[in-house]
């Protein structure tokens, strides 16, 4: 196996200037960069990842905690942040936590057993204080797409009111006054914002929400299905629904669809996220565009901030945008 002294006879430098090459801690001139990289290439040399953790004190390595890898939603950010890190020069050690808090304090302590230099972390349940306690001390954090409340990490967020405030605006100018929200677990950042966005777009524009408009319990499909059960039941129905995310809205077409109904000609639907599936249901669904690829990428570049000992914005809001498709239509007068 070829060593780091090996490269540097090859490549007329010595072993010194080649290692803070490969660290980034010199600038050398192009042709010097073009032999060390000539002669890497040559000798098929690998570093010893030991000995460079040994001499840096880094792993080189940065966990990822997400509530399910199989949400089309976190395994779109997951692949955001896995590139951008390797782009970095770091690995990502990641797990899913299906949402249970008490794998979430698992999986960050198993974090911290493999010695990672940072952790990004995504949860989907309200704190109950366990994690702000557990994260209390740790300053090389970054939390993306949800909130813990009461510590002072580095937070990477969308414009979550006024999503669904330009979704319930849309729903609005086509004319619908009788107007539904379903939504994820009460009392959770992101549930909170889209609920006041929803809110203040009715406010404004003079309309009541009605006892049994507000569902709220998870992101799931399942639950978009029986809340929207829920609401077909009621004596007075509403001509529209907010979905507050695409994988609600998905259970909402299903109960339709169960029911006999169609979007929009019955119901007219409006979701959050545009995840890719979103422009392939019947029909494609009007929904409010978060910049996931953006998310991912502010995320590690906060965390890598962090790492070097730079201080790190703490609250980033990335905007949001109405993607139109035909899941909504003017309102007419009908019953269901």
């Amino acid at each position: 196996m070829a060593t780091l002294s090996d490269v540097a006879a090859v490549a007329g430098v010595s072993p010194t200037t080649v290692s803070r090459y490969l660290n980034n801690n010199i600038a050398l001139p192009a042709s010097t960069r073009e032999r060390i990289d000539a002669a890497i290439a040559q000798l098929d040399y690998r570093p010893n990842l030991l000995a460079k953790r040994l001499s840096t004190g880094r792993a080189e390595a940065i966990g990822l905690v997400t509530p399910d890898i199989g949400n089309p939603f976190f395994a779109q950010l997951a692949a955001v942040v896995e590139s951008e890190a390797e782009r970095h020069g770091y690995a990502v050690y990641m797990t899913s936590t299906h949402g249970d808090r008490a794998r979430e304090i698992e999986a960050i302590r198993r974090m911290r057993d493999r010695h990672v230099d940072g952790l990004i972390l995504m949860s989907n349940r309200p704190d109950d204080g366990s994690l702000a306690r557990l994260l209390a001390d740790d300053d090389k954090v970054v939390l993306m797409d949800e909130d813990v409340p009461g510590i002072g990490l580095s937070r990477v967020f969308v414009e979550n009111e006024v999503g669904a405030y330009l979704a319930t605006q849309h729903l609005i100018a086509a004319g619908h006054r009788h107007i539904a929200v379903i939504g994820g677990p009460p009392g959770l950042l992101s549930v909170r914002e889209r609920l006041a966005g929803y809110e203040r777009a009715m406010t404004e524009a003079g309309l009541a929400v009605h006892e049994g408009d507000v569902l709220l319990q998870d992101y799931s499909r399942s639950f978009g299905r029986a809340a929207t059960e829920s609401i077909l039941a009621q004596k007075r129905t509403p001509s529209a629904i907010f979905a507050s995310s695409d994988y609600l809205a998905v259970g909402v077409l299903q109960a339709l669809q169960n029911a006999g109904l169609s979007v929009p000609q019955d119901m007219s639907l409006v979701g959050f996220d545009d995840m890719p599936f979103a422009e392939m249901v019947n029909p494609p669904l009007t929904t409010i565009r978060q910049p996931v690829a953006e998310m991912g990428r502010m995320a590690v570049e906060q965390l890598m901030a962090l790492l070097n000992g730079i201080a790190a914005a703490p609250l980033t809001r990335l905007p949001v945008d109405l993607v139109v498709r035909r899941s909504v239509a003017q309102f007419q007068p009908r019953s269901i």
